[in-house]
């Protein structure tokens, strides 16, 4: 009977913390106590014995199921991990790394993170966890996490097998705060223009993203590329944030509306640091939620010039219901609305994830990736910008004012092939961890690289040979040349990579970008006006 009553307080604390006023109705014709009764009757009755836990979170998830594609529950562990890159930091060792051979590679330590603090360098092979054998035991990448994660204070014996030293080392790595930075790049792309590329939108987002346009202002930037190209979105205090960066005092940029929640409006505050400065935002398929909200706030404000492809179309506002296991159902209770008024979410039936998960094969099927002639907009949802009074369209999506086509060309299906059979990378990894210090004494400067570094034949060679090994060859001469020279550009970027970080590598594949070059293209056109 007490277990039965601190469940019921349980559940009305919940509910009264999460939504204010809802009652809750445990009669006879109550759906809950159908629930409830039919939780008891395959507890008690079933001809096997079951999992309680597993039992209500399978209940929850069938619930979600049915409601849209956006209404998702997480256990505890789930929720943590989730919520992790959002939060802009986690405890753990600091260092980048990637399985090669089924052994820890390190890549890079974080700067002035514990692991560098005590010595470890790139290249090392972490192959002890504790008393823990983590190498050629097929341990899987989240296990391995697991084991380096921890709180912050505590320490960690590491196993470390080094290049050219005879013995295995072992340092103890004490774990602390480790930054996730959602600024990918922030560089001068050229004069006068400066360029940011951000990953997502975390908590520290807005701080990192003023930091790096107060360098590129003391570089003589006078126009700014923000791109958001495959941005799937993050907080929406973080989007707002930026907005207001761009806009005027009591510009709309984000409104939302549900059945049971009234609109809130977020407008700009009119102290933008940027308002003056002409912006150009790039998308693409991939731009999601907060990178819509950004995007559709410049343009239905005719803020900003729109480069690339229609995004993604992610307009549903979930709200979170922390459950006292640490999992959450994150509920969606509203829709986004840009300021032309029109909603970002693209649309869906209920109950069918297939469908909605096949959306951007669809796309590419029906040509609207690589035709733009192929697109047709329905009157209906017509919509028009707050100052020019441009026409815009609803449906799902922001459509930019420069399309981009998707070149399928260039990513042929023979290099699609060797990228899901990972063949490149493992070329790659190996390549580069036998080069490592060769590579740095070669090239003392990222300009330097950039100039004079040349892939190996060798390299590529190899790369083929494995392909055909596994039964993937070309369809000619001119499909395997075509590939070659988008390889050789992929791994020159990821070199650069782990030599410096990710900034030089967007030095490096910004130059074979389409959406890219359009965007400066389009920056000339104006400088000339």
């Amino acid at each position: 009977m007490k277990k039965i009553c601190l469940l019921i307080v349980m559940v009305v604390l919940l509910c009264n913390n999460a939504v204010a006023q809802v009652s809750l109705n445990f009669g006879g014709d109550s759906p809950l106590r159908k629930l409830q009764m039919a939780e008891i009757a395959i507890t008690n009755f079933y001809v096997e014995d079951v999992n309680e836990q597993k039992l209500a979170e399978d209940a929850i998830r069938g619930m979600l199921k049915e409601l849209d594609p956006h209404s998702t529950y997480t256990d505890a562990k789930e929720t943590k991990a989730l919520n992790e890159p959002l939060q802009g930091d986690f405890e753990g060792i600091g260092v980048q790394f990637n399985i090669i051979d089924d052994s820890l590679v390190v890549i890079q330590p974080v700067v002035n993170g514990p692991s560098e603090k005590v010595g470890i360098i790139a290249g090392d092979r972490i192959v002890m966890v504790d008393d823990t054998l983590i190498a050629g035991v097929k341990m899987s990448r989240m296990d391995i996490m697991k084991r380096l994660r921890g709180k912050k204070g505590s320490k960690v014996k590491l196993g470390i097998v080094r290049r050219g030293v005879k013995n295995k080392l072992t340092f103890i790595v004490t774990r602390a705060k480790i930054p996730v930075h959602t600024v990918n790049a922030a560089y001068m792309i050229r004069p006068g223009i400066g360029y940011v590329r951000l990953e997502s939108f975390g908590m520290k987002t807005h701080e990192e993203f003023m930091a790096a346009i107060e360098t590129l202002k003391q570089q003589g930037m006078k126009r700014l590329i923000l791109d958001l190209q495959d941005n799937g979105g993050g907080f929406l205090e973080s989007a707002v944030r930026i907005a207001n960066e761009f806009l005027q005092d009591d510009d709309m940029i984000v409104y939302t509306e549900g059945r049971r929640v009234p609109r809130q409006n977020f407008k700009a505050r009119g102290n933008g640091r940027l308002k003056d400065i002409p912006v150009y935002v790039l998308v693409n398929e991939f731009s999601a939620s907060a990178a819509e909200i950004v995007s559709g706030a410049m343009m239905d404000n005719d803020r900003a010039t729109i480069i690339g492809r229609r995004t993604f179309g992610k307009g549903l506002v979930q709200r979170p219901f922390e459950l006292p296991d640490g999992s959450m159902i994150r509920l969606t209770v509203a829709h986004y609305y840009i300021p032309s008024g029109r909603c970002i979410q693209k649309p869906y039936k209920k109950g069918d994830q297939m469908d909605y998960d096949m959306d951007l094969e669809k796309r590419l099927k029906h040509g609207e990736l690589t035709n733009p002639d192929s697109i047709h907009f329905d009157d209906s949802l017509k919509y028009y910008t707050v100052r020019k009074h441009r026409p815009v369209y609803g449906g799902g999506g922001v459509m930019p004012d420069y399309f981009v086509p998707l070149d399928t060309t260039k990513f042929t299906v023979y290099h699609r092939q060797i990228m899901a059979k990972n063949i490149l990378m493992d070329a790659f990894l190996k390549y580069v961890d036998n080069n490592r210090k060769a590579l740095r004494k070669g090239f003392k400067t990222f300009n330097d690289f950039q100039a004079n570094y040349e892939v190996p034949t060798s390299l590529t060679e190899a790369i083929v040979a494995e392909a055909k090994k596994q039964k993937i060859e070309p369809k000619n001469a001119a499909d395997l040349e075509k590939s070659l020279v988008y390889m050789r550009h992929q791994i020159k970027s990821l070199v650069a990579r782990d030599i410096w970080d990710m900034n030089e590598y967007f030095r490096i594949w910004n130059e074979q970008s389409d959406i890219i070059q359009k965007a400066l293209d389009v920056i000339k056109a104006d400088e000339k006006q």
